[in-house]
Formats: structure tokens, C-alpha cells, sequence
């Protein structure tokens, strides 16, 4: 099949080229240039309709502003897919504007980075029946064997991956707090040596932990050059949303969450307060800037 793909980043690059290498037909645009297309209008003009088109750039206002814009662009059928990691909410409302002109949208979490040119990319998908079908031969191209799923309606799959991303917090944190305890122990443990036995039988194997493995050997145990600052893109938020809209409890996640709050904090005044409080309650002494 033939589509159009919309950034060329870390993802949109690598998945252009898989698709290509699994003989599709992927013209390109990107605001940096470097695709088939130097406009989104001359994109769309590349395409023959029903045109499906896959946005797969950052989430928020360049999501927005690229959705607005194919609007107007498009024709009747047409199917638009955003593959960056938006709310569902904001997934479902374009769903609904694209139906009221006659086109047709798909939410589509994928999750992979940088190695699913290798590996393939799992592909949590939402949307109508029809718009999903026209598009399936190119998520089974993009997908490992039994990677892809048509979730659910429009704003399933970005719902799904929302979660998905939630977990993996969860997950990265955990990996996080027990390293950093082996690593202050009074032990002294090659942390490279001990995540690469746990990869092998381990119950707590996983593609994170090759991952760390890999950051370990690369930069050795006290893993020099990275600042402790953690960002987040908003999944973990929503999914604590989420959770508290549904009434279901995710201390994990949250606190998940809020470790990477805290890592951007260069100084607490939270903690100033418990010191002065110590200091008043109990006369402890407390340590001056």
C-alpha cells in the first residue's frame, strides 16, 4: 500500500524505513526537511485516495495543528492516523471532527524506540473497522509476528498505550530504587555483572533490564555523564488520572510518577519544612546552607 508519513524523527524515520523495506510505498513530510514532500499539501497531492495519512510527531499543539490542517486538506475517506502519544481524550474528539467532514481517524499507541527498525513495533490500535482495515497491512508490516491489535473504538488504543507507558514507570522505578540500594550497600558490587545473571532465569527479566545492562556496560557502574533528571511526556499523569477517575487505586505508577517530580527538584523546600518542624518539635539539629 501507499501512505504518507509526517516526521522524520527517531520513529517516524525508522518506521518509514521498515515499511519500505516490507515493500510499501511511504511518501514524507517533515517540517526539517529530508521527505518526499516539502509541505503537508504537497504530501497529501503525492497520495491517491482513499489517502492514508500517519502523523507521528510529538503530541500536544504540533499533533493539533498538523490534525487541523489534514482536515482541510483531505478528501471524503481518507483515513488520518496519529501515531504520537496523545490523550484519548483528545483522540476521540478528532475522531469525531474528521467523521463530521467525512474522513476517517485512527489512534495508534506504538511503542518500540529506537530498535523497532530491528524488532518491529507493537501496535495498540483504535478506531472503526473500516478506517483500521484500509491501514492493516501496514501495521502487520511495522509489528513482530502477534505484535498488533485493533483495541477498540477511536481512543482505545491510545488509551491502551497510555497504561502501557504507566507500567512502564512503574517498571523503570523498581529497577531504579533496587539498583541504587546495591549500589550505596557496603558491598562493592559490579552492578554490569549483576544485571546481566539476572537477564538469565531470573523471575525479574525483561527488556528493560538488557536495556540497563547495556547503560551499565556502556557507562560503567556509577553510569557517568547522566544527570539525575527524570522527565516525563504526560502518559504517566493520565494514567493517574485515569486511575482516580475509575476509583482504582495505583500506588506504584503514582509514586513512580511523582520520583520523577522529585528528580527535578535542585532544592526541596518541602524538605526545609520537615527540618524546621524537627527543629521545633524536638530540638533537632538541622543543617545550614
Amino acid at each position: 500500500m501507499k501512505l504518507g508519513m509526517i516526521g522524520l524523527g527517531r520513529m517516524g524515520g525508522n518506521m518509514t524505513e521498515r515499511l519500505r523495506q516490507h515493500g510499501h510505498e511511504v511518501a514524507s513530510y517533515a517540517r526539517s526537511g529530508g521527505g518526499t514532500a516539502d509541505s503537508l499539501k504537497e504530501l497529501v497531492s503525492q497520495l491517491e485516495r482513499p489517502r492514508v495519512v500517519w502523523m507521528m510527531i510529538p503530541a500536544g499543539a504540533p499533533t493539533e495543528e498538523t490534525f487541523q490542517a489534514l482536515l482541510g486538506l483531505c478528501d471524503a475517506e481518507d483515513v488520518i492516523i496519529d501515531g504520537g502519544n496523545s490523550y484519548f481524550r483528545d483522540s476521540q474528539r478528532r475522531a469525531t471532527e474528521a467523521s463530521e467532514r467525512g474522513l476517517r481517524f485512527v489512534d495508534a499507541g506504538v511503542s518500540g524506540g529506537i530498535w523497532g527498525l530491528q524488532v518491529g513495533y507493537c501496535l495498540m490500535v483504535g478506531g472503526e473497522e473500516d478506517a483500521v482495515a484500509v491501514v492493516e497491512p501496514a501495521f502487520r508490516a511495522l509489528a513482530p509476528e502477534n505484535g498488533y491489535a485493533h483495541t477498540g473504538p477511536a481512543g482505545a488504543g491510545h488509551f491502551v498505550k497510555m497504561v502501557h507507558n504507566g507500567i512502564e514507570y512503574g517498571l523503570m522505578q523498581a529497577y531504579a530504587e533496587g539498583f541504587d540500594i546495591m549500589q550505596g550497600s557496603e558491598f562493592d558490587l559490579d552492578l554490569g555483572q549483576i544485571s546481566g545473571i539476572w537477564r538469565e532465569g531470573s523471575v525479574v527479566r525483561s527488556w528493560l533490564l538488557d536495556l540497563l545492562h547495556q547503560a551499565l556496560a556502556d557507562r560503567g557502574n556509577d553510569l557517568a555523564g547522566i544527570a539525575p533528571y527524570v522527565q516525563d511526556s504526560g502518559e504517566g499523569r493520565w494514567t493517574v488520572f485515569e486511575a482516580i477517575a475509575e476509583d482504582v487505586p495505583a500506588p506504584v505508577i503514582t509514586a513512580a510518577l511523582y520520583a520523577r517530580f522529585a528528580s527535578r527538584v535542585e532544592e526541596s523546600f518541602a524538605a526545609k519544612i520537615n527540618a524546621a518542624l524537627r527543629e521545633q518539635f524536638g530540638g533537632h539539629a538541622i543543617k545550614t546552607e
